[in-house]
C-alpha cells in the first residue's frame, strides 16, 4: 500500500516519437495533416502502453504490411503497388489530380524481410490505351528511410493513366488511376 499523496511511477518509461517527420507533415494539406497526426498519436499511445506493460515491439515486421507502409500517407489519395518484395505507397497532391495542372507524388517504399530499400527511384506515367506518356519528365528527390517526393508530373488529357515506379534493380511497380 502506498502512502497518501505520493505518486507511483510506472516501472518502464518509454519515449515514443511519432512516425511522421515534421518536414513531411507540413507538406500535406490541412485535412491530411490532422488524419496523419491522429494516426501517429494513436500508434504512439498504443506503443507506449505496450512498452509499459512489458511487451517487446518488433518494428521490422510492421513495416512490411501495406497498411503500415506509408502510414503518413492517408486519406482517399492513398494508392498501393506491390511487386518483387517491395511495397510502394503513394499519394498525389493535390487530390484529385486535375488534367492540365502540375502535381506531385509523396512516395513511401517498404521492403520485405531479406530485401533492401532502393536508394533511388524513377517515376513516369503513361496511357497504355493510347500508347503514349506524359509531356513532362518529373524530378524525384530521396527524403531518406524509403521516402521520396516526385514533382513536375502532369496529365495532359483525361483518361486511364498508369504510374510506373522504377527501382534500380527489378521490375517496375505499376498502378493505374483515372484522370477525370
Amino acid at each position: 500500500m502506498r502512502p497518501p499523496g505520493r505518486r507511483v511511477q510506472a516501472p518502464v518509461r518509454a519515449t515514443v516519437r511519432p512516425q511522421v517527420p515534421m518536414r513531411v507533415l507540413m507538406r500535406l494539406p490541412m485535412w491530411a495533416r490532422s488524419q496523419a497526426l491522429k494516426q501517429a498519436l494513436k500508434q504512439a499511445l498504443k506503443q507506449a502502453l505496450m512498452l509499459a506493460s512489458g511487451w517487446t515491439l518488433s518494428f521490422a515486421a510492421a513495416a512490411t504490411t501495406p497498411d503500415a507502409c506509408g502510414a503518413h500517407l492517408s486519406g482517399p489519395a492513398r494508392q498501393v503497388a506491390e511487386s518483387g518484395g517491395l511495397t510502394l505507397v503513394f499519394a498525389p497532391r493535390p487530390w484529385p489530380v486535375v488534367v492540365g495542372r502540375h502535381f506531385a507524388l509523396d512516395i513511401a517504399v517498404c521492403a520485405a524481410p531479406g530485401t533492401t530499400l532502393p536508394p533511388l527511384l524513377r517515376v513516369d506515367a503513361d496511357m497504355p490505351a493510347h500508347r503514349h506518356g506524359m509531356n513532362y519528365r518529373p524530378t524525384v528527390q530521396a527524403l531518406g528511410d524509403g521516402r521520396f517526393s516526385a514533382e513536375g508530373l502532369m496529365f495532359h488529357m483525361p483518361g486511364r493513366w498508369r504510374f510506373l515506379f522504377y527501382p534500380p534493380d527489378g521490375a517496375p511497380l505499376t498502378r493505374e488511376i483515372t484522370a477525370p
